[in-house]
């Protein structure tokens, strides 16, 4: 039986509340796995390991995250925080798919 997901502010019971956030991690693993296909590729175009790491673009993609977030009513502070540690994960696999190719 398929439980039906509602939206946040539909919800009246924990047990709702619960299924709609266990169904949005579902939704962000998929997106991770669609973001870590990215840095699969990025490992395979670079033609150094020097090149994983790139201050300026981490900082690009922070600010956006933070600007996104602010035009959507969340702390952008907590935000550019969970990014920050997104970036940080995505560079070691990065790095790891490099040294292994």
């Amino acid at each position: 039986m398929t439980q039906t997901i509602l939206p946040g502010p539909d919800c009246t019971t924990m047990a709702e509340v619960r299924a709609g956030v266990d169904q949005v991690d579902r939704e962000l693993i998929a997106l991770l796995v669609r973001r870590f296909a990215y840095m699969d590729a990025a490992a395979r175009i670079k033609p150094e390991r020097g090149h994983v790491r790139d201050e300026a673009r981490k900082a690009q993609v922070i600010d956006n995250a933070r600007a996104a977030a602010r035009v959507a009513g969340l702390p952008d502070a907590v935000i550019a925080h969970l990014w920050d540690q997104l970036v940080e994960a995505s560079i070691a696999y990065e790095l790891d798919r490099f040294d292994a190719r």
